[in-house]
C-alpha cells in the first residue's frame, strides 16, 4: 500500500488545473459523452511516463488497484508500467499480462489509453502466437474501447507488413456508428498504406470506400496525392 501512496503522490505532485481542465473537455468528460465522469489532473503523457518509469517494478494486484482510479493518469501509468513489464518478460509472463490486459478492458475506457498500449501489449503478443481470433471477438463487442483496442492492436502487425487482420477488421467496421472507431480505423487503414503499400490499400479502398463512413475515408487517404484523394472522395458520393 506504500507503493501505491507514493504512486498517488507523485501524481498530485504533477497536477495542473488549466491543463486537467483543457484535457477534461478534449477527452469528451462531459455527461452523456464518450467518457463521461472520467477525471483529470492535467499531467501530460511524458510526465506519465516518467512516473510509470519510477514505479516499473509495481506487480498485478497494485496494479489492478490503480486501474480501479477514476483519475485518468492512474490509469494511463499502471497501463504505461503494464507495457514496459510485458516488453522485458519471457512468454508466461506475457501470457499472463494479455489475460490481465483483456481482463480489464472496461478500465481502459479513453481512447489514449487504447492507442499508447493496445499494439504494444495484445498486439505484440499475436506478432508472436497468430492467435488473432481474441480481435475477432473484441471487434463486434458491444464495449466502444474493445473494438477499439481490436483494430488499434493490428498496428503491431502492419509494423510487420502484415495487413490481412487490419483489412478484415476493417470490414466489420464499416458500419460502426462510433466516430472513435471511424479515426482508428482510417488510421489503421493509412498504416497499412504507408508501412505496407500504397497500391494494397487503394485495392481495399476500390472494394470498400463508396460505403465506408466519411471520416474513416479522409483518415485512410491522408498521405495519398491530392488526385488520388479526390478520387476516392468522389467514390465515396
Amino acid at each position: 500500500m506504500g507503493l501505491l501512496r507514493n504512486v498517488r503522490k507523485d501524481v498530485q505532485k504533477e497536477a495542473d488545473q488549466k491543463r486537467a481542465k483543457v484535457f477534461a473537455s478534449f477527452f469528451k468528460t462531459g455527461k452523456g459523452e464518450y467518457a463521461e465522469g472520467d477525471r483529470f489532473l492535467g499531467l501530460t503523457v511524458p510526465q506519465s511516463r516518467k512516473i510509470a518509469v519510477k514505479y516499473s517494478h509495481l506487480v498485478l494486484e497494485d496494479i489492478q488497484e490503480l486501474l480501479q482510479s477514476p483519475i485518468h493518469e492512474e490509469r494511463l501509468i499502471v497501463l504505461l508500467i503494464l507495457v514496459h513489464t510485458f516488453q522485458k518478460a519471457d512468454t508466461k509472463r506475457q501470457e499472463e499480462i494479455v489475460h490481465f490486459y483483456l481482463k480489464h478492458t472496461k478500465q481502459i475506457n479513453n481512447w489514449d489509453l487504447v492507442d499508447l498500449t493496445a499494439d504494444k501489449i495484445l498486439g505484440a503478443w499475436i506478432v508472436q502466437t497468430k492467435e488473432d481470433i481474441i480481435l475477432d471477438q473484441l471487434v463486434v463487442s458491444s464495449l466502444l474501447w474493445e473494438r477499439r483496442i481490436a483494430i488499434v492492436a493490428t498496428f503491431a502487425l502492419i509494423k510487420q507488413k502484415e495487413y490481412a487482420v487490419t483489412f478484415r477488421l476493417a470490414e466489420k467496421l464499416l458500419n460502426d456508428k462510433h466516430d472513435l472507431m471511424h479515426k482508428a480505423t482510417g488510421w489503421m487503414l493509412r498504416e497499412v498504406g504507408k508501412r505496407v503499400s500504397m497500391e494494397v490499400l487503394e485495392q481495399f479502398l476500390e472494394k470498400h470506400a463508396s460505403v465506408m463512413p466519411r471520416t474513416m475515408l479522409r483518415y485512410a487517404i491522408e498521405h495519398m496525392s491530392q488526385e488520388r484523394r479526390s478520387y476516392f472522395m468522389v467514390k465515396k458520393y
